[in-house]
């Protein structure tokens, strides 16, 4: 790579963690590890701020780069919005970022920095990082991708054949994990979600988030399990099955196996909407630094098998369903991503 080439860099913008990665005017990573800093939010917004540009900075630096390669940069921020750019109270957040405009904020100060105009883009983190790993399977296709990420909730983004994701009217699109499951067809009850909602979010029953309440349920089956008369905390307890699951523990794999044809019997609910060519499942079940291989092949194929029944037959024979590989990279890179096809899209008009 010349030293002329233009770059795009991506800031994910944790609560508690801030990520710089980028990509290449062709769309490559420039490096396959990213910086990370914590964010120091409880600083304010303006030391937040100078935290992300101390950061792209030093990232130019390690892959001797320069300021004057940056076309434009993309922010991944946690939701909600309450337009373009602007957050709404977040719980995990201090409260000085509620209305705060970040887009203009972090605009100006990048183009201060650069000494010119530089364009940005913002987006949701989870759709950024969907972005990254669409593009990672779509290759040089245009097929579309739906990605389900299961972890503390339901991380959800469906990427159209610009390789852009799904927004919406108010910012809100693809918040998947608050659909309702089909209770009828899991036997289950409906568990109240963080969200508010009490018609069964589906993240409920495929999240940790649920995990408390399915532990809880199924220790009616086995009362004489370990975790049963454990002293752990309900939350510790549940965070201690993803161990056992790869011990063969029978309860914690029927568990999981559960969360499987849950997230499957979604999968197929939005692929009748959505009809993805690729679908690809995220989050810290599909770590392979967390997860056995034999653990990641049985959820996945518990997740098709599960959704296979209620699809269409081209469906069945042209969907592919893959894992995740980015990991802690794919919301930095996704928002490089985000602001080269932006870029793209004006210099072609």
């Amino acid at each position: 790579m010349t030293t002329q080439q233009s770059v795009f860099i991506g800031t994910d913008g944790g609560a508690t963690t801030s990520k710089i990665g980028g990509v290449w005017e062709n769309g490559t990573p420039i490096a396959t590890t990213l910086l990370q800093n914590p964010t120091n939010s409880e600083l304010g917004p303006a030391a937040v701020i100078r935290g992300w540009l101390d950061g792209i900075s030093a990232y130019l630096r390690q892959n001797n780069l320069t300021w004057e390669q940056v076309r434009g940069a993309g922010i991944a921020i946690p939701g909600p919005r309450t337009s373009y750019g602007v957050l709404e109270r977040a719980a995990n957040l201090p409260e000085s970022f509620a209305g705060l405009d970040i887009y203009t904020l972090y605009h100006d100060a990048l183009s201060e920095t650069a000494g010119r105009d530089i364009l940005l883009t913002v987006g949701n983190d989870g759709n950024m990082g969907g972005v990254a790993e669409a593009a990672r399977v779509r290759g040089e296709s245009h097929g579309t991708a739906l990605l389900l990420a299961p972890g503390s909730g339901l991380g959800a983004a469906y990427m159209d054949s610009s390789g852009l994701a799904l927004d919406g009217a108010s910012l809100a699109g693809m918040e998947g994990g608050h659909m309702p499951a089909p209770l009828h067809l899991l036997n289950a009850k409906p568990y109240p979600c963080g969200c508010g909602r009490d018609w069964g979010c589906v993240e409920m029953y495929t999240c940790i988030a649920g995990l408390p309440f399915l532990l809880a349920e199924k220790l009616r089956e086995y009362p004489d399990h370990p975790l049963a008369h454990s002293s752990l905390s309900p939350k510790e307890r549940a965070l201690a099955l993803r161990g056992l699951a790869q011990q063969n523990d029978p309860m914690a794999q029927e568990i999981f196996d559960f969360q499987a044809r849950a997230l499957g019997l979604h999968m197929a609910n939005l692929a009748m909407a959505l009809d993805p060519q690729f679908v690809i499942i995220g989050g810290g079940l599909m770590d392979p630094h967390a997860t056995s291989a034999a653990f990641r092949e049985r959820y996945l194929k518990l997740v098709w098998k599960t959704a296979e029944p209620y699809l269409w037959d081209s469906q069945r024979r042209n969907m592919q369903i893959v894992p995740a590989a980015l990991g802690d990279l794919s919301q930095a890179i996704g928002a490089a991503l985000v602001a080269l096809y932006t870029w793209r899209a004006a210099n072609a008009a």
